[in-house]
């Protein structure tokens, strides 16, 4: 037991959390310093730390949460893509050491990102340089500094596990540009969390950088092989490489097909384009390697996600493909453009060719149902029940308007109805393009050719009810 005070800021986030968590387990007076204390008051172990209400840009702020704390964990991290980012990080890293000086703070703890040791600072990602240089400014403030370097955190909400879980369990491979064969050196939360919190009892004189991680490095797109293979999936993943795209394209990709934001896949790409590896364990000799060494890739995956369901993606790609695959199979029955009533109506001029429907249809039909899954499972993933319930809602009443629409116009051969029935499936094809959005912008826009065609679909149905008049 010890009757030490912590300052744990970034404790609402997911190392933060683990590490006041381990704290208030070994008996320190935990106390962390957030902007709302009704979310730090939420977590398991909210009730058993003091709070302190604040901004950790304020130095007033700073000032209150730091009085007699003995040592100060600095787990702060912006994913901010503002042109200035890097140098408020560098400012509020010296706002933090200016205050821990004042408060005759024992020592600092920080968790920065691991970088190639002969890398110019200045080639780093914008948000890789960004964890080195607040590293610097806090081991620079005199107060002796652990400035742990980590590489990809292997833990079930840890934003570069979710990224990898997903890209593994959504995707039968990948191409990628060529940082997917850069050497990642990940490591199991739990063992971050050890050493963090390890790092409190260094002695005085100690104040340096240290590179913690797991017991080996390997490609990036071998982690996506060996996380299927450890959580048995059952299809191999097959990985290669493409020509060079940029990480904010790249992060387009991980923001349609994971329930990443592209806002923070970006800056997480960005520092996977460096090898992330270890080159020291000179802190296991000082606090000690975790208990039962190292903790394997595999052990990590599967200790992150025994409480998650990994088979919801195959699960709700399944459901929602059958349920749009019936839609297309019975509005094909219905459909019959050979018939003698169809070829005497009158059609005009931006009547498309009859083999255009199929493929058209065919694409949409693929196009729907894919972003309807990724929908779907990403409000499931983000605890978004309510909007996940709300859009299979919207997606069933589409599919049946969709059918309603070929028995309307082609069984009942009825054109003025089937205007009214277009139109009304255009507007809820557009209402699911905004609820896709919602979850993602690149989800809508990828589902946005579906409503554009719904809604050319109602003009050519007006039309031709115009030119057909009584029909």
């Amino acid at each position: 037991m010890t009757s030490r005070l912590a300052l744990v800021t970034g404790a609402t986030g997911y190392v933060g959390g683990q590490v006041a968590a381990e704290l208030v387990e070994r008996g320190w007076r935990v106390r962390v310093l957030s902007r709302s204390e009704k979310k730090v008051r939420a977590l398991p172990w909210g009730e058993h730390v003091e709070v302190v209400e604040g901004d950790a840009s304020e130095a007033s702020d700073v000032a209150r949460a730091m009085e007699d704390v003995d040592v100060a964990w600095y787990l702060l991290h912006s994913m901010s893509t503002s042109d200035d980012f890097v140098s408020e990080e560098k400012e509020m890293a010296s706002t933090f050491a200016d205050a821990a000086r004042d408060a005759g703070v024992s020592r600092i703890v920080y968790l920065g990102g691991l970088h190639p040791d002969d890398e110019d600072v200045e080639q780093l990602s914008d948000h890789l340089r960004s964890r080195v240089e607040v590293g610097h400014v806090l081991i620079d403030s005199g107060i002796p500094t652990a400035a742990l370097q980590a590489g990809v955190v292997i833990g079930d909400e840890s934003s570069s596990f979710i990224m990898l879980r997903n890209l593994s369990e959504r995707l039968p491979g990948a191409i990628a540009p060529k940082w997917i064969k850069n050497r990642i050196q990940p490591i199991a939360v739990a063992d971050a969390v050890h050493y963090l919190v390890g790092a409190a009892d260094l002695p005085a004189d100690v104040s340096r950088t240290f590179d913690i991680g797991g017991p080996e490095p390997m490609p990036y797109g071998d982690m996506m092989k060996r996380y299927a293979k450890a959580t048995k999936r059952w299809l191999p993943r097959i990985v290669g490489t493409a020509p060079v795209t940029t990480a904010g394209l790249a992060g387009h990709w991980i923001g349609l097909v994971t329930p990443v934001s592209s806002s923070l896949a970006a800056p997480l790409i960005g520092s996977l384009q460096h090898d992330t590896v270890v080159h020291e364990r000179d802190l296991d000799d000082l606090v000690g390697a975790p208990p039962g060494g190292h903790t394997s890739f595999e052990d990590a995956v599967r200790a992150a996600v025994k409480d998650l369901d990994t088979s919801r993606w195959v699960r709700t790609l399944g459901l929602t493909s059958a349920a749009v695959a019936a839609t297309a199979v019975a509005g094909s029955l219905l459909t019959d453009p050979k018939s003698a009533w169809y070829r005497t109506l009158r059609k005009p001029a931006i009547q498309p060719p009859p083999a255009a429907f199929p493929i058209v249809w065919s694409a949409l039909y693929t196009d729907l149902a894919l972003i309807s899954s990724l929908t779907i499972a990403d409000l499931a993933e983000t605890g978004r029940t309510k909007e996940q319930r709300a859009y299979i809602a919207a997606l069933a009443a589409n599919l049946a308007l969709n059918v309603g629409w070929n028995g309307t116009f082609f069984a009942a051969k009825k054109l003025r109805p089937a205007v009214l029935e277009a139109a009304v499936l255009a507007a809820s094809s557009a209402d699911l393009v905004r609820r896709a959005h919602r979850a993602s912008p690149e989800k809508g826009v990828v589902l946005a050719p579906y409503a554009a065609w719904t809604g050319f679909a109602t003009v050519l149905s007006a039309v031709m009810a115009r030119r057909n008049p009584g029909r």
